[in-house]
């Protein structure tokens, strides 16, 4: 994706904002994230249905997660394809195949290649265990613990050709205490995860964000509420 052109609407076509956003998750691993993700859209939190859950890794918890909430799911094992392209050509059929509108990455642990995102331009949103720009990349919450911040926190942003660089929607800080550990770490940011990226998802299906260079603006915010743009930190 690239940085978009000013003031570009990144909410599906305008004849549809009535409708559901139809959105696939992506995930490899114990699906906390996709949980959240579950829980505001049954809950009704967020205008959205999951058109598919697709897994890279047999036996990912977050397969069953999702069947035991009868979303529909998929196993795309990227072993058995001989490159990326080919393993990603795959996914983005199926995404294609289930008419999703919004890519959501919840713990996928592949990179996707640049004609992934081609195929969803400004449509595929990743949250990062960090609050970027700093600590891009793997082990978010230890790069944090050993520079020695006082702050961490995560980021939910747009997907572009560069790992972890896209414009940013949501951030959530919190302290870094002296006797944490990644694991205690880990987890208070993991809570804040689960707060923002449905909250992220919602702003998307509402038609509110607006990317403007590597700026997104969010459309109406509520009035003495900054903690849609900037989250007030909880430790």
């Amino acid at each position: 994706m690239s940085e978009g052109e000013p003031g570009a609407d990144v909410r599906r076509d305008a004849n549809r904002t009535m409708s559901k956003l139809a959105i696939g998750v992506l995930a490899s691993g114990s699906g906390t994230n996709l949980q959240s993700i579950i829980d505001a859209v049954e809950a009704g939190r967020v205008p959205a249905e999951i058109r598919v859950v697709l897994c890279n890794r047999p036996g990912a918890r977050a397969l069953g997660r999702a069947k035991a909430h009868g979303v529909p799911c998929e196993l795309v094992d990227h072993k058995t394809f001989p490159s990326r392209e080919l393993f990603d050509e795959r996914v983005v059929a199926v995404l294609q195949e289930r008419g999703v509108e919004l890519v959501c990455l919840a713990g996928f642990d592949r990179l996707v290649s640049p004609p992934f995102v081609a195929a969803f331009p400004n449509r595929i949103l990743n949250i990062h265990p960090a609050l970027l720009p700093s600590f891009p990349g793997l082990h978010g919450q230890r790069q944090a613990l050993e520079y020695g911040v006082r702050i961490a926190g995560c980021t939910v942003h747009f997907v572009d050709q560069k790992t972890d660089h896209g414009p940013i929607v949501i951030q959530a800080a919190v302290a870094v205490l002296d006797d944490d550990t990644t694991e205690s770490l880990t987890a208070r940011i993991l809570a804040e995860e689960h707060r923002i990226y449905p909250e992220a998802i919602r702003l998307y299906a509402e038609g509110r964000l607006r990317i403007e260079g590597r700026h997104v603006r969010i459309v109406d915010p509520p009035a003495g509420n900054g903690s849609l743009a900037n989250p007030t930190p909880r430790c």
